[in-house]
């Protein structure tokens, strides 16, 4: 039978990857034989472990080593293999295709950190003075020639660090349940989003519409204006409802102050779409005096960095609206780099595409009323997420109240 040598080190026993690993061999079809094991002897030293892995064939040994790296096996035999890419935007067969999860390869008889990573990418290998590095690349930028790690030897990834009990996080767990205590959650992001800006990292917020449509948005307006977020990702809906609310009160044409449906208020949204389109940004709107609050106003006020992509059921749309979406996702590509918290808050699409972005690193939260938006977050690879279930006008309004600095003017 085939079979390859791994090691596999860290918290492995208390975090579960040594059993999660072992199962994934038995149910791949597989065997193993523990060669050396070695526990940490006290909580904060890692354990080692090397296991010998055997398969009836070659394709299924390849199945297993795959599926065991992926929590953190390291193949002891050999480099990465480098293939050069034989076109732009295509990848050679057989590529390995990143995780979100920190990730070396193995160059030279050395360890590579690959820069920028995260998920559904592959890894390009450059030398610079003679010297290689390894960098995550989507598909789109690879060019003709570049080299490119194919299979899995000589890759090794690092699973995400167990939390202690002390951790702000630690009392959440990973399951996604009504059932929390809410206001602690929001502290617990209180917590972690004064420890991002101690650490100098950035605090990223996506948003959806709903957060207009509920009458919160004077909440993250007011969260903007006191400094809490670096960076705003949405789509046209929400600054364009939030330009609406600010120039006619209304939301979908209903009134935000009452809940009171306006006569041909259905029509509202467009008016301020155009209004903007006519000043050709919505900072030269801002600029000129004519869009005086609001959202958006607060992020061209603070210079707070925002990114707006676009959909083909966009109304306008917005002339800050970014329609091309692989240009969208490399703009937000740029702006996720030094992100230590994410807040995603009423929004699937922007959630999901926002966490396909992030390193596993980023402490994120995803808060929706519908428990299967944040199922759908994590089924999708960002398992650093933590959902709470509820709805974004309470959670805005909790975190305003309990964030420093934060005036809300209704």
């Amino acid at each position: 039978m085939p079979s390859e040598i791994v090691r596999l080190d860290g918290h492995i026993i208390d975090s579960l990857t040594l059993s999660k690993v072992l199962d994934i061999i038995l149910k791949e079809g597989g065997e193993y034989r523990v060669l050396r094991f070695q526990m940490g002897a006290t909580r904060s030293d890692p354990s080692h472990a090397e296991i010998e892995i055997s398969a009836p064939d070659n394709e299924t040994l390849e199945r297993i080593l795959h599926a065991t790296g992926q929590h953190g096996t390291e193949r002891t035999a050999g480099e990465a293999r480098l293939v050069p890419a034989p076109k732009d935007g295509v990848l050679p067969e057989g590529f390995y295709a990143t995780t979100n999860l920190e990730t070396h390869v193995r160059v030279g008889n050395e360890w590579l950190p690959v820069q920028f990573i995260e998920m559904d990418c592959a890894i390009v290998i450059e030398y610079k003075e003679g010297k290689p590095t390894a960098r995550c690349t989507p598909m789109h930028h690879v060019r003709e020639g570049e080299l490119v790690v194919v299979g899995d030897t000589g890759v090794r990834v690092t699973p995400v660090e167990r939390r202690e009990p002390d951790d702000v996080f630690s009392f959440m767990g990973s399951d996604v349940s009504t059932e929390r205590p809410k206001e602690r959650v929001v502290a617990a992001i209180v917590h972690a989003m004064k420890e991002a800006r101690q650490e100098g990292k950035k605090i990223l917020f996506v948003g959806g519409p709903a957060i207009i449509h509920t009458g919160a948005g004077h909440y993250l307006e007011a969260i903007i204006r006191a400094g809490w977020i670096d960076v705003l990702f949405a789509g046209n809906a929400l600054a364009a409802h939030d330009i609406e609310g600010a120039l006619f009160g209304t939301s979908l044409g209903v009134e935000i102050a009452t809940g009171t449906a306006m006569p041909h208020g259905h029509e509202n949204h467009l008016r301020a779409i155009n209004a903007i389109r006519a000043y050709g940004s919505i900072r030269s709107a801002v600029e000129a005096g004519f869009l005086r609050s609001g959202i958006m106003h607060a992020c061209i006020t603070t210079n707070t960095a925002y990114v707006l992509a676009g959909s083909i059921r966009d109304d306008g749309p917005l002339p800050d609206v970014i329609t091309d979406v692989v240009e969208a996702q490399d703009k937000m590509r740029q702006h996720v780099r030094g992100v230590g918290v994410a807040l995603m808050v009423a929004t699937t699409l922007h959630s999901v595409a926002t966490g396909n972005l992030l390193p596993a690193s980023v402490r994120t939260l995803c808060v929706d009323s519908d428990p299967d938006t944040v199922i759908k977050l994590m089924d999708r690879g960002t398992h650093q997420a933590f959902g709470l279930v509820t709805d974004c006008e309470f959670f805005l309004k909790e975190l305003a109240a309990q964030l420093p600095n934060v005036k809300v003017v209704k």
